[in-house]
């Protein structure tokens, strides 16, 4: 029997939300041969490292390069928004121009839809902000350590907010996490390089990501369940909210006072930040939706661990055993969590329901 191929756009969506088309799944794996399948995971999941990577080491850059001197993380933060905002509406008319070429959902800003991301985009705000501002006051090789607690919200904010309790070999990880980011905070006072500021902001940044994620839940039925409109009103919230934020802060005259504003490699170094910022949600969605969640999980951690190495590297680095140890903890804990919550959800479904039992037993 046919089936009509699914559109990119309808891929894409399950791969953001983490669905997925069984039948479809079985019958691609049915025909793409075993060599093709992993040269495309390893494309993928080198695509993701790649703009990952590159983004937190450009971010780095724009927030504290010595050569570059500027000191405006509010400001950076609301140009990416900008850009990202801007490439959404971009896509959204070239699809509705070439329907056949590019497939891209339709944007336009209702102001009733807008209002009921607000809180959502409150959030969002708060996440890339802090995650701006620790990695503007800590080095990339601590910034994974610094923003290593997220585990651990999402564990007791599900208990808080949605009265989810936690395994005790998911506690467990958990506080194998929290040993590794202490001990990572300790080795980094050791060494003199440990800022209290980076680090409060690293775990202000681990707290919104937890919430951005339970809130993504509750607003995704405002943007009809896609990602992309999500992405748009966030984005597009977050630049209007900014405005004032960027006065009350004076970086608006920081700017104007800035010497390289008319720099056309300054400007070009923050439209690439931009860049990244939205490729990082779209190769995010083409690694869960090539591997799975799960996968995803345990690359992204992967990731984390070259990108500390990189970055060790790159700036000539000397570190402890003990330094190394603590990433190690986090990387360890982060890892085995996913593993224990992949093999819960599992034996969840596996187990059979109570009909199925009486219908077994009946003969059924």
């Amino acid at each position: 029997m046919n089936r009509a191929p699914l559109k990119r756009s309808r891929i894409l969506h399950m791969a953001l939300m983490g669905a997925s088309d069984p039948s479809g799944e079985a019958e691609a794996s049915e025909e793409k041969p075993f060599l093709l399948r992993a040269l495309q995971i390893a494309l993928v999941v080198s695509l993701y490292w790649v703009t990952s990577i590159s983004m937190v080491f450009l971010n780095k850059y724009l927030l504290d390069s010595p050569s570059l001197r500027l000191d405006t993380p509010i400001f950076v933060t609301f140009y990416q928004c900008l850009v990202t905002t801007l490439l959404c509406k971009g896509l959204s008319a070239l699809a509705a121009f070439c329907p056949g070429i590019v497939n891209f959902p339709s944007l336009r800003l209702d102001l009733r839809v807008a209002h009921s991301v607000l809180p959502l985009s409150v959030v969002f705000i708060g996440m890339i902000t802090f995650n701006n501002l620790c990695l503007k006051y800590v080095g990339v090789a601590f910034y994974n350590v610094g923003r290593s607690l997220t585990t651990v919200f999402n564990v007791l904010l599900s208990y808080l907010l949605l009265k989810q309790t936690t395994s005790f070999y998911a506690l467990l990880t958990c506080s194998v996490i929290i040993g590794g980011f202490w001990l990572g905070v300790d080795q980094e006072g050791a060494e003199g390089t440990l800022s209290w500021m980076g680090t409060l902001f690293g775990v202000l940044a681990s707290l919104c990501v937890s919430l951005n994620a339970i809130y993504t839940k509750k607003v995704l039925p405002a943007v009809d369940g896609s990602i992309w409109r999500l992405t748009f009103y966030n984005n597009a919230n977050a630049c209007v909210l900014f405005l004032p934020l960027l006065l009350l802060v004076g970086e608006l005259q920081a700017l104007r006072d800035f010497p390289q504003l008319a720099s056309t490699h300054f400007w070009g170094v923050m439209t690439l930040g931009g860049l990244f910022g939205f490729a990082i949600g779209y190769v995010t969605g083409l690694q869960i939706k090539f591997t799975s969640p799960l996968t995803h999980n345990v690359s992204g951690t992967a990731k984390a661990c070259a990108q500390t190495v990189l970055a060790v590297l790159c700036y000539e680095e000397t570190k402890s055993f003990l330094w190394w140890t603590s990433n190690m903890m986090v990387l360890g804990g982060s890892s085995a969590y996913t593993w224990v919550r992949g093999w819960e959800m599992k034996k969840i479904q596996e187990e059979p329901s109570p009909k199925e039992d009486e219908k077994s037993s009946m003969g059924v």
